[in-house]
């Protein structure tokens, strides 16, 4: 029997490397829901390609151009928020979850409360309200997967294995586009510098937010979740390599690493074929033509994402939800040209540092609604403060 599947945020780089695999065994899977934003024409045509029930867009405006790409498929085509909530509503065994930001959490939680499987490769849904998000799952009898390349490594290094007798759990990072750059000139970096990294092929904000390691701040905050680590068992190393995705260290000393090329579909095909492993198109690494693999210890001064994640696991509550929103309003800053690129942590800290403080908002209780309320918060505060610097 076909498995019953979703993919929410299939137009982006993890949407897209999954399908591939799909498309690879287009008889393994009935395809119920596809969403995506602004690319209409790709969304269109995956959901044609894929004989989808529905299509969605996030887009309210853009109903119109979905419906006439879709026109005689007999696919429906839906927009806006609600209306991926509904999708997330219809039955299915797997879903992946690669909504960029805040909007996957609410889709993700429906997903879970069916009792499906979600891959999850929406950062924010762990970072902005992992209690929720396990709660959930734990639940329904619903089955959470990471498709984030280290934490899929950190869940395949610990198969078998007792989580007391974890010591300590690495995760590594490229370092992004400026790494090696001084740190005199850092506030000199332009968009379309922090735009191309050295190593993985993904969208603009991913790939911005690895230069700044704001992303591998939100993977220590997801480690802490998922796992259940402590915070000071979880460290940070610098790999340019970008081919030991994870490192898991035991109490007698021993280290488990997971080593794989650079390419997101050996995780999302863990994830997508979990329990088993099958065949996957990407490259057999040639340790020998490697020949030498690389660490450095990550600088906080260069990288202070890492010091202000630290901050938001010893605060916790909902102050994920804060770090989340705030850094993704200064992203939008740097983006719009309003912020040198040192200046979003600048910015995400004075907000972190103005409501983390208020502990009824920080430690209310952790519902869809009041994470929603945190959030808005704090873009609201985000943007106040990048108007004043501008001002």
């Amino acid at each position: 029997m076909a498995r019953r599947i979703s993919i929410f945020g299939a137009t982006g780089s993890i949407g897209q490397n999954t399908i591939d695999l799909i498309a690879r065994a287009r008889d393994d899977y009935d395809v119920v829901a596809l969403t995506g934003a602004g690319n209409i024409a790709q969304l269109a045509q995956d959901a044609t390609d894929l004989n989808a029930q529905v299509a969605v867009t996030a887009h309210d405006h853009l109903l119109e151009d979905l419906r006439l790409a879709l026109s005689g498929t007999g696919i429906d085509a839906a927009a806006g928020q609600q209306a991926i909530k509904e999708a997330a509503g219809r039955p299915v065994d797997w879903a992946m979850s690669a909504i960029i930001g805040a909007a996957g959490l609410a889709p993700g939680v429906e997903i879970l409360k069916q009792g499906a499987t979600l891959a999850l490769a929406n950062k924010e849904s762990l970072v902005c309200a992992g209690k929720l998000i396990l709660e959930t799952a734990a639940a329904n009898d619903a089955h959470i997967l990471p498709v984030d390349s280290e934490h899929s490594a950190i869940f395949q290094a610990l198969i078998g294995e007792d989580i007391d007798a974890v010591e300590r759990i690495i995760i590594t990072a490229s370092g992004g586009a400026f790494r090696d750059w001084p740190l005199d000139q850092l506030a000199d970096a332009t968009l379309a510098q922090a735009s191309s990294h050295p190593n993985w092929d993904m969208g603009q904000r991913i790939t911005i937010d690895s230069a700044s390691m704001f992303n591998k701040a939100m993977e220590v905050i997801e480690t802490r979740e998922y796992f259940g680590i402590a915070p000071e068992k979880i460290e940070v190393l610098i790999h340019p390599q970008s081919m030991i995705h994870a490192l898991v260290g035991f109490k007698d000393g021993a280290l488990m690493a997971h080593i794989g090329p650079s390419d997101m579909r050996h995780a999302i095909g863990f994830a997508l074929h979990h329990p088993h492993r099958r065949s996957l198109p990407v490259e057999r690494l040639d340790l020998a033509k490697i020949g030498n693999f690389e660490f450095r210890a990550p600088d906080d001064v260069r990288w202070p994402a890492l010091r202000l994640a630290r901050d938001v696991m010893a605060r916790g509550g909902m102050s994920g939800a804060v770090f989340n929103a705030a850094k993704e309003i200064a992203l939008d800053g740097f983006i719009e040209g309003r912020l040198q690129f040192p200046q979003m942590a600048e910015v995400v800290e004075e907000v972190l540092d103005g409501l983390i403080m208020d502990t009824g908002l920080i430690d209310a209780t952790m519902t869809l609604d009041n994470v929603a309320q945190v959030d808005h918060l704090a873009r609201q505060t985000a943007k106040a403060v990048i108007k004043k610097r501008a001002g």
